[in-house]
């Protein structure tokens, strides 16, 4: 029938001897240092609610993001930059937008930031340049004055009100530290070289791979890049492979294998792995099934993910699928359940709730329990 073999050849890698397609050579490089798991599922295969399942542990729109509840719980680490930073594909956002990295009920400061490896990394940082000087100024008190008048009439600060202040001045003090940590021009050569910024294929991806790192040294609690783009058009120019799947992921390997595999290399030489933990994973699979257009579809049922560093154990396989990889036949894991390890991995419990107003909101749903296996 339509059940096809793999288009690319997968081999034994490292001491661990994990096999790795060929799509992913440089990857393949640190196979022993890899905790992969070959048995995710998600309830769902449809692209806007399997990656909110992804981000918030939900699959509608208005919980907090994984990025937000580590802000919320562990706090800011940083006094000039936020605790989450985003980092989109410069193509454009992932199905669903900004709602992926969204605080939800929790105060605005645990919002995503997105930045960009561009001569604009943070949109709307810095007043028009046709505004004077005096201008801003006036706006400044002006906006100081206002906030004064506040408290005195609520007779202190509220959350929304407190949250409003504190990203004004964080804003401000971002407005020195952020053309600092977007410089990528000071980076060395040899960094330069080994992510790939100088390659046509390599080179976008790079620059957002080395100001998220620079971002994690400075502080910076969760930071989030998304590789892929928009989903429109055919063939489509992101990771969701309904056409031509041996050119498709070909071209999107390409683009990440060598500046991911060069940051965790990178992240190991400065000693940030003990406490950096590096998920890599999309909202679902696809089908081991080709379609008309030798492409493969949507395939929630059973797909891989991989860890690394943080407390995770190298070089280890967790879960399996039959042999045609339709089905999952050992150590099961849900999106959700990802979602509850990752925050367990960071110190937070899982089972913690947040309340607003009266209601208890869990962190997750309940039943939902973080893998233990997958953390040493």
């Amino acid at each position: 029938g339509l059940l096809r073999k793999n288009d690319w050849p997968f081999s034994q890698r490292g001491q661990s001897g994990l096999w790795v397609s060929e799509l992913f050579p440089h990857l393949a490089t640190v196979a022993d240092e890899l905790t992969v798991i070959r048995s995710m599922y998600s309830d769902t295969s449809n692209h806007t609610p399997a990656l909110f399942m992804s981000n918030s542990g939900f699959q509608t729109n208005g919980f907090p993001s994984l990025g937000g509840w580590l802000s919320y719980g562990l706090g800011n680490a940083s006094d000039s930059l936020p605790a989450f930073a985003v980092i989109p594909y410069r193509r454009g956002a992932p199905s669903g937008g900004s709602a992926n990295w969204n605080n939800g009920f929790l105060p605005g400061e645990h919002q995503g930031v997105v930045f960009r490896s561009s001569e604009q990394p943070v949109r709307d940082l810095f007043p028009p340049k046709q505004v004077s000087e005096e201008a801003r100024e006036a706006t400044d008190g002006l906006l100081a004055y206002m906030q004064h008048k506040q408290l005195q009439r609520l007779g202190g600060v509220d959350d929304i009100l407190g949250a409003r202040l504190r990203s004004y001045e964080l804003a401000a003090r971002m407005q020195v530290s952020v053309p600092e940590v977007a410089d990528l021009d000071s980076e060395p050569r040899h960094i330069v070289e080994s992510y790939g910024l100088a390659g046509k294929e390599t080179g976008d991806f790079a620059r957002n791979c080395i100001l998220a790192r620079r971002l994690l040294e400075r502080g910076v609690r969760f930071v989030q890049l998304f590789s892929g783009g928009p989903l429109g058009g055919k063939p489509r120019t992101s990771w969701d492979g309904h056409e031509d799947m041996i050119s498709n992921h070909t071209r999107e390997a390409l683009r990440i294998d060598q500046p991911v595999a060069a940051l965790l290399k990178d992240l190991k030489q400065r000693g940030m792995l003990e406490d950096t933990l590096v998920v890599t994973m999309g909202e679902f699979g696809r089908t081991p099934k080709i379609n008309g257009s030798l492409g493969r579809d949507h395939f929630a049922t059973a797909w891989s993910a991989s860890l690394h560093g943080g407390r995770t154990v190298p070089g280890a396989v967790y879960g399996k699928t039959d042999a045609k990889g339709e089905c999952v036949v050992e150590g099961e894991i849900g999106a959700g359940e990802m979602f509850a390890t990752i925050l367990e991995a960071a110190g937070i419990d899982h089972k913690r709730e947040y309340h607003v107003g009266a209601r208890p909101i869990p962190l997750v749903n309940p039943g939902i329990k973080p893998v233990s296996e997958l953390i040493a």
